[in-house]
């Protein structure tokens, strides 16, 4: 008969009751926390993979919008919940890779306080102005932009949309009046009724306008065309060359989440995203890429886009809050 060795033999034994709470996983309902408001693409995609995941599991997912402050809400909640796996950050690059660059002080630690689950979805967003602004191009907001510096404004509720923003006035060197919001739903609506001139926005929020004939799109943020707008040219082809901005979704765990739970959660997150359903209900109405990735390819996709992230700001020449 086989020894095994006594530290063997405890170690298992320690960590069998992990694994069989992992293998039993979810025995409740999991909540999902989204740093945005409802009908967010962050809210939108939140709310897909949930339903999923309640098929898949038999349990409930409960969708808890926690809006403003950058994000910062929800990720401190989160940070601060039980480790069991039950509470989820489902967010973006804004408290991930953004945030950390915008402000002297952030109240959670991006790396520190979460395990990092699962990678969700990328895209690029949507350049968009009241049907009643002059423009009907890049090109001739850039140069309306150019006659009078900093007469017009663009707002933004997040921030990839933003970044997408300065990088603009980086590149076209313009200046114009930054008006922050609480998320982009907010600043689509001062957008239509003629508060602000533009902004750049997640196509899932933007886009329905436009088809709607409500905004009027002047370009997309990516390197390539949108499949959802095939007419609307990229930023880069109307005018700024090298003009590319996008944004990706992720999820995550308090810090000290048992590796189990982990990834079970990221096996359920993974085969929700890749389902028929999921691609019905959110990516191809939204336009938005189904990537996805193990817990340890997020850290490190994590680590390499707050460098990114880092470069655009220092580069954009603003200064921490």
């Amino acid at each position: 008969m086989k020894r095994f060795p006594l530290t063997v033999l405890t170690a298992a034994l320690a960590l069998a009751p992990l694994l069989g709470h992992a293998q039993a996983f979810p025995e409740k309902p999991i909540t999902f926390v989204v740093p945005f408001a409802a009908g967010t693409a962050t809210d939108q995609i939140a709310r897909a993979l949930g339903t999923q995941i309640t098929a898949e599991t038999k349990q409930a997912v409960v969708i808890d919008n926690r809006a403003g402050a950058s994000g910062f809400i929800a990720s401190q909640n989160v940070a601060k919940a039980p480790a069991d796996g039950y509470t989820v950050l489902i967010t973006t690059n804004t408290t991930h890779a953004a945030n950390e660059h915008l402000f002297k002080k952030l109240p959670y630690d991006p790396v520190k306080d979460f395990s990092p689950v699962a990678a969700l979805g990328k895209g690029g967003q949507i350049m968009v102005v009241n049907p009643t602004f002059p423009a009907k191009s890049v090109a001739e907001f850039i140069a309306l932009a150019k006659k009078e510096p900093g007469k017009y404004s663009f707002g933004s509720g997040s921030s990839s949309s933003r970044m997408a923003g300065e990088l603009l006035q980086q590149m076209a060197d313009i200046k114009l009046l930054h008006v922050p919001y609480k998320s982009n739903t907010l600043a689509v609506t001062d957008l239509l009724g003629g508060q602000i001139n533009m902004m750049i926005t997640d196509t899932a929020t933007g886009l329905p306008q436009v088809k709607a004939g409500k905004l009027r799109a002047l370009g997309f943020s990516s390197s390539t065309r949108s499949a959802l707008a095939p007419d609307v040219p990229t930023i880069a082809e109307a005018g700024v060359k090298g003009y590319e901005m996008g944004y990706w979704f992720a999820a995550y765990a308090p810090a000290k989440t048992p590796p189990a739970v982990v990834k079970r959660l990221n096996g359920l997150l993974v085969k929700a995203a890749k389902s028929e359903a999921a691609k019905t209900a959110f990516y191809e109405p939204t336009g938005t890429e189904v990537f996805t990735s193990s817990p340890e390819e997020l850290g490190k996709f994590q680590a390499g886009e707050s460098q990114k992230w880092g470069r655009i700001v220092k580069a954009a020449g603003i200064e921490a809050e």
